[in-house]
């Protein structure tokens, strides 16, 4: 979308000002938000009222963030699905000092009345800077990311890689600005300790989502059951019968696996690694190769961050009818490129696309093979959330208080905040468990104990 007077650029949210006149100190540029339209703003705020009374973990750190400020004078730079979950993770960081600038990390999970109300701000939370919409152009996506990171963040929180791939690249003159981050996602991860290995990585980053209570949690329980909200509100289809191919069986797989033989599916698993292959045999699942698989799946779900999962040689393989979508990360799973540019293509509903093969077969891909569950859905459910952002908010606060000595690279969770949020998660659920006796303790450590005494 191209928009050429300032008053419409007024209305969309747009920057009315150019960058040499918002330039700011240190080399950093600092731009007005970037959002659809800021009349959605109290339809957003009510989205985020209702996340923020099921968010315990992050009252609690929002409180005692109030009073302690960790982020005083910091500028945070997000890149987390723009939604309500997210929202109320931003306001949680300002509240600890942290002068926020948010941005998307999907061109189709952006809920722009959300994306409004954060540029907007409410009686207690102010305003800040969002740069987001929902189905951005690539190059829009892009402009977005850059502004959000142009203020000259000391912190970046992101989901993907995309935010540390552009300070790295296009942005390399304000990384001294960069105390540190965190990243929330697998295939994120396996980007920055590939930028490690290469010594390529120039800050610290904390792997948020090789937390237990992140990992064990939202990429199980949480991508379970927001996937097949998607792919349910999408389709209106039954499951039940049906055969389910699941590409990759990490914690994201093994949690819309179990979902899936919930419903009734009979669920086909397709990997890489011999000892995932093994567990989902033992866990009731069929095994076998890709090629194999699409020969005989209804539904395809991939859930492996890779690229090429399901391209064009299988394609012709398919049943008339089946659908494919993608968990993973970027829309390079499922070939839709090929689809689009060597197919006969149609929308049939919203979020579906059809594509009619030479050999007169049709197959469906849902949400342009993006993210299903945030593309298609809301994401993954919010007290899920609630225990992964609280990960997020006190990794930040660890990078804030210990950037002097932290070492450039990945680094994990300290403990101590994956056990305080595990402890918060069950008071908010109003359970206790036991604790070791001295005594016990003591038997658990020692190798020399007389058990017949």
């Amino acid at each position: 979308m191209k928009v050429n007077s300032k008053s419409a650029n007024k209305n969309l949210g747009f920057a009315t000002q150019s960058a040499e006149e918002a330039q700011s100190g240190k080399g950093t540029v600092i731009h007005e938000s970037e959002v659809r339209d800021v009349s959605l703003a109290p339809s957003g705020e009510r989205k985020i009222a209702w996340a923020w009374r099921n968010m315990p973990l992050l009252h609690s750190i929002k409180e005692d963030f109030k009073k302690t400020k960790p982020f005083k004078g910091m500028n945070i730079t997000l890149s987390i699905h723009m939604e309500a979950k997210t929202a109320c993770l931003c306001r949680t960081l300002a509240a600890g000092g942290a002068t926020m600038y948010a941005a998307g990390c999907n061109p189709l999970s952006t809920q722009d009345d959300v994306a409004a109300a954060l540029s907007v701000g409410c009686k207690e939370d102010p305003a800040m800077k969002v740069f987001a919409w929902h189905g951005s152009t690539p190059e829009e996506y892009d402009r977005h990311l850059t502004k959000a990171l142009e203020s000259g963040p000391n912190i970046i929180i992101d989901d993907g890689g995309d935010l540390i791939n552009i300070m790295h690249t296009k942005l390399k003159h304000l990384i001294p600005n960069v105390y540190g981050g965190c990243e929330e996602t697998t295939t994120g991860i396996m980007r920055l300790f590939s930028m490690a290995a290469d010594k390529t990585l120039k800050f610290p980053m904390v792997a948020v989502n090789n937390a237990q209570c992140k990992y064990l949690f939202d990429n199980r329980y949480g991508t379970g059951q927001s996937v097949w909200d998607g792919i349910n509100r999408t389709t209106n289809l039954v499951v039940a019968g049906k055969n389910v191919v699941v590409a990759g069986y990490g914690w994201c797989g093994k949690g819309i696996a179990m979902r899936a033989k919930g419903y009734g599916a009979r669920v086909i698993v397709t990997e890489i690694d011999p000892v995932k292959a093994l567990e989902a045999l033992m866990d009731g699942f069929d095994v076998m190769p890709m090629d194999d698989a699409v020969e005989v799946g209804d539904l395809f779900i991939t859930v492996t961050g890779c690229m090429g999962v399901i391209t064009n040689k299988h394609f012709d393989k398919m049943k008339d009818g089946a659908i494919m979508c993608n968990a993973g990360h970027f829309n390079v799973e499922v070939d839709v490129e090929w689809l689009d540019n060597n197919t006969e293509s149609a929308e049939h509903k919203p979020n579906i696309m059809g594509y009619t093969l030479k050999n007169g077969k049709k197959v469906f891909v849902l949400a342009e093979g993006r993210l299903v569950n945030l593309a298609s859905g809301d994401g993954h459910p919010v007290e899920i959330m609630d225990m992964s952002f609280a990960i997020q908010a006190l990794s930040a606060e660890y990078v804030a208080e210990n950037h002097k000595k932290l070492e450039p690279g990945v680094i994990a969770v300290p403990k101590e905040i994956d056990q305080d949020v595990a402890f918060k998660k069950l008071a908010a659920c109003d359970l206790s468990i036991d604790e070791l006796t001295p005594d016990q303790a003591k038997y658990l450590l020692s190798w020399d104990i007389d058990v017949d005494a």
